[in-house]
Formats: structure tokens, sequence, C-alpha cells
């Protein structure tokens, strides 16, 4: 057994570790996929509310950038799959894990841009009160926080 092996508390060959993290993987974006696809299937249907014609301007710009960043998180949290399956059994899965695996931090950066997005425009028609900016704030440095802040902490305390 090598020093790595002893470290990673694995006897795995690269193929093994690939198909491992390919599993835990579609695991991970099963979870952003279904998030992501509920909050861009009720974005498409707001255009066709009566109340989208009173919207100010700075409100659908709102709601138009969000559309776009909830389709293109869609499009990144759902290419993994598409990836997988172009590449199946062509022997780079390692190398398919790598991408499909940027593909997927990339859709949890958009999904958190399609959130954040989202919230401003909802408060903001809902209230129209100054505030809303703060709490949008708030809650995307909450995001910030359990998504990304604390698994890098996490990561680098407990790895070398």
């Amino acid at each position: 057994m090598t020093e790595k092996e002893r470290r990673t508390g694995r006897d795995e060959s690269e193929e093994e570790r690939a198909d491992r993290m390919w599993g835990e993987l579609l695991q991970e974006v099963r979870v952003a996929q279904m998030g992501v696809q509920i909050l861009f299937g009720f974005l498409l249907t707001v255009v066709f509310t009566p109340k989208y014609g009173t919207l100010s301007d700075t409100d659908q710009t709102i709601y138009i950038v969000t559309v776009m960043l909830g389709a293109t998180a869609t499009g990144a949290l759902i290419g993994p799959v598409s990836l997988h399956r172009l590449v199946s059994g062509r022997r780079i899965k390692p190398q398919a894990v790598e991408w499909a695996s940027r593909l997927t931090f990339v859709g949890l950066i958009l999904l958190l841009a399609t959130t954040g997005s989202s919230l401003l425009l909802i408060l903001r028609v809902a209230t129209h009160d100054g505030y809303v900016p703060w709490l949008v704030t708030g809650v995307v440095v909450w995001y910030l926080l359990c998504w990304f802040a604390l698994p890098l902490w996490t990561r680098r305390r407990h790895t070398e």
C-alpha cells in the first residue's frame, strides 16, 4: 500500500476511484437539479401572469436576468448527465468526473445567483421597501457560508 492510499484510507485503482466519485457526484447533482428545475419552471410561468405587465422596467429586467440565470444553471447541472452519456465506454471516466465536477460547481454558483435574484424580485414586488437588498444580501451570504465557506473550512481543517 502506498503512502497516498494510507492517507485516504482507500485501496482503490484510479478507475475504481472514478466510479466511486461519479456515483457521489450523481447524488449531489440530483439534489441541485431538483431545486433548479422547480425554480426555473416557476420562473417560466411568471411572464404569463397578469401581474407581470404591471412590473416596473427594473423588475422586468431583474426577471429576465433571473430567467437567464435559471436557464444557464439548469444547463450546467444537467450537463454532467449528458457528458457521462456521450463519453460512456470511452475509458475516460476520470476526466469525465473532473469535467462533470466543474460543471456542477458552476451550476451551484449559477443556482445561487438564480435564487438570489428570484428572492430580490419577489421581495421587491411583495414589499417595495428599501430593506429588501439587505435581506437578499443576508440570504446570499448564508448560502455562501453553507455551500462554500463551511465545506472549504472543513476540507482545510481535516486534510493535509
